[in-house]
């Protein structure tokens, strides 16, 4: 995906949506340039006002290389991509100018510019399949040199989830923390007790609608042993914490609204997008349903493991109005 990154020439594209990997592609481009002049110059910017460019590209007095790094340059001001389209015709052989682009419609001219220029483009696509997850954790483990089954794979990707960059520090800690080659049973012992997390990671899929997701993290965790009454308070808590985003003040910078929702900055980020595509009509119809099998769980049905799938299906179905 990003491996094998040598050094950058005079213009570099780094394109797509995933932010692990544009991070990745990026770092390794920096690191290049810098294994060869440790004093060159490295810029990072996102976002830049008219004139600005040009002081970016301007030669270092201090360093006989310099890296300018420009994200989401698909939402450059019209004024700022027109002084870069205009740079590309020429671009100096003594900077190493990166383009993050998300590689969509948006800033299509700019993209199609650096392409024409000839610049060198690095793929970062967007991973959605589970068979492409699974390719990513077992290159994790490859490029560590250690092996791990298909089969471990996936129950990787049971326990953790699907988050790229949850999966990269899943694969760290496993192989600092384990040796040999990975197998199921290993990750099973690895994450049994783990309780809070799984049950978080149920929630958050079913909030964010993705049913088959969170059928299987929920499948995982019962089997793990992990309590019903635990996922249907994560569930609870989840629906609740998109009821209070979504019923927040609007115009509040993010600092004062995590302060005043009572949330950590991140996970007010996390929230934040989790709760697109609900309503108050579908929050209240999904918190009926997490009554229901709460309920359920406590002795009150017959069956609790069918109230938690019928509770998480009907949750991640209230995601965009359903």
């Amino acid at each position: 995906m990003t491996s094998n990154i040598t050094v950058p020439g005079p213009v570099t594209l780094v394109v797509g949506q995933e932010e692990l990997l544009l991070d990745r592609a990026v770092a390794g481009l920096t690191a290049a340039v810098r294994a060869q002049d440790q004093d060159a110059d490295v810029r990072d910017v996102t976002g830049l006002a008219a004139g600005e460019f040009g002081e970016l590209v301007s030669p270092s007095l201090f360093a006989t290389r310099k890296v300018v790094v420009i994200r989401a340059a698909q939402d450059l001001p019209a004024a700022v991509a027109n002084e870069v389209i205009a740079y590309l015709a020429d671009p100096s052989e003594d900077v190493a100018l990166i383009l993050v682009h998300a590689g969509a419609a948006k800033g299509k001219a700019l993209l199609e510019a650096a392409k024409k220029a000839g610049a060198r483009e690095i793929a970062c696509p967007k991973i959605t399949k589970p068979s492409e997850r699974i390719a990513f954790v077992r290159g994790e483990f490859q490029a560590a040199k250690r092996k791990i089954s298909e089969d471990a794979a996936r129950a990787l990707l049971d326990a953790v989830g699907t988050d790229l960059r949850e999966l990269a520090a899943a694969c760290s800690q496993l192989i600092a923390d384990t040796e040999g080659p990975i197998t199921a049973e290993v990750v099973g012992r690895y994450y049994t007790g783990r309780v809070e997390v799984t049950s978080f990671t149920v929630a958050d899929r079913a909030v964010e609608g993705r049913t088959a997701e969170a059928l299987e993290q929920l499948r995982w965790a019962l089997s793990i042993g992990v309590a019903p009454v635990l996922i249907t308070s994560a569930l609870a808590q989840g629906v609740r914490s998109i009821a209070k985003v979504a019923g927040a003040p609007r115009g509040m910078r993010p600092a004062d609204l995590a302060k005043e929702l009572g949330m950590p900055p991140w996970k007010l980020d996390r929230v934040r997008q989790q709760a697109r595509g609900w309503t108050g009509e579908s929050i209240a119809r999904a918190l009926q349903a997490v009554a229901e099998a709460d309920a359920a769980v406590k002795g009150g049905g017959g069956d609790p493991d069918y109230a938690l799938e019928r509770a998480v299906v009907t949750v991640a179905r209230c995601r965009g109005g359903r």
